[in-house]
């Protein structure tokens, strides 16, 4: 397992690197200036060739690249234009509040779609797909504001927007986890149906064991790892911060920060949490990739069996 863990991690190098090249060049060739933005406006020609200088802006992009890079190779991230303060530590101020809210949308989104999924793959019928169609019919900026409406305006039992403590992220989570809540339930059914069709289940049934063992011990576990594939993914994005969520809850998470950064032509910042969030959704997915190790005996032999690096 540490071998695949340590193959994982020497792979996830030139991914990183592509990320930071695509992103810094297209950000070059982004209209406006982003000198003549820090220095504000009115700002004469001098006073904006000077801040394009001490920004380094004046050198070809190949060359302010390199040294962003080498920069970063020493733990330097670069300093945000707009905050004036280190990039890392910008990000940092701002992660917790989209980690938590991640981490409740996704468990709304499994306690929700796991139940459904299951009973509508055991039952086949199809009340748990009308549901997940309208989960993933329903826009999910359209209930955030209507959930705003009930909830906080007339019935004023939940805040409208903000991280002032728990009852903040009932709203947020359930607005975010009900698209992913819808997702999961298909991947669940369709998973679940044609693992209930398998041989080894009608053996199971034919030896008098309960539907409860069947399902639960049995089939679920077979079935659970396209269902983790989806969760895996889901959790990775929900992670690097949703902008129209975050915006429409006032949540100072890294989707508001992305888009500050960008209408801000703050173009380290951009790149720095570029990085962060290819960094993340990189280690969820190997997280994911760990978990299937454990649901699935067969998949962990794999692992385990002693095989070259490369």
């Amino acid at each position: 397992m540490s071998r695949y863990i340590l193959k994982r991690l020497v792979m996830l190098i030139p991914v990183l690197i592509g990320v930071t090249f695509m992103v810094y060049f297209i950000l070059s060739l982004s209209p406006g200036d982003t000198a003549a933005i820090i220095a504000g406006e009115g700002a004469d020609a001098q006073t904006i060739e000077a801040v394009r200088k001490d920004l380094g802006l004046d050198k070809p992009v190949i060359v302010q690249y390199g040294k962003y890079m080498w920069n970063l190779l020493h733990g330097d991230m670069g300093v945000s234009y707009s905050t004036k303060r280190p990039v890392f530590t910008t990000i940092m101020s701002s992660f917790p509040n989209t980690a938590k809210l991640a981490f409740w949308s996704i468990l709304v989104a499994v306690a929700i779609a796991l139940p459904i999924g299951i009973i509508s793959a055991t039952r086949q019928d199809n009340v748990g797909m009308v549901a997940a169609l309208l989960g993933v019919a329903t826009p999910n900026f359209w209930l955030g504001l209507m959930l705003i409406i009930v909830f906080s305006l007339n019935l004023g039992i939940l805040p409208s927007g903000g991280m002032s403590g728990w009852k903040s992220y009932i709203m947020p989570a359930i607005t975010l986890g009900t698209g992913d809540a819808a997702l999961i339930c298909r991947m669940t059914r369709s998973s679940m149906l044609e693992v209930i069709r398998q041989d080894y289940i009608r053996t199971a049934k034919a030896k008098g064991l309960g539907p409860g063992v069947i399902i639960f011990r049995h089939a679920l576990r077979n079935g659970m790892i396209p269902v983790t594939s989806s969760i895996g993914l889901m959790t990775g994005l929900a992670m690097t911060g949703t902008i129209i969520i975050e915006t429409i809850f006032n949540i100072p998470g890294l989707g508001t920060l992305m888009n500050n950064s960008i209408s801000k032509y703050d173009y380290t910042l951009t790149q720095g949490i570029v990085l962060i969030c290819a960094l993340l959704i990189c280690g969820t997915n190997l997280i994911t990739d760990l978990v299937y190790a454990l649901i699935d005996p067969r998949i962990r032999a794999q692992y385990t069996a002693r095989k070259p690096i490369f």
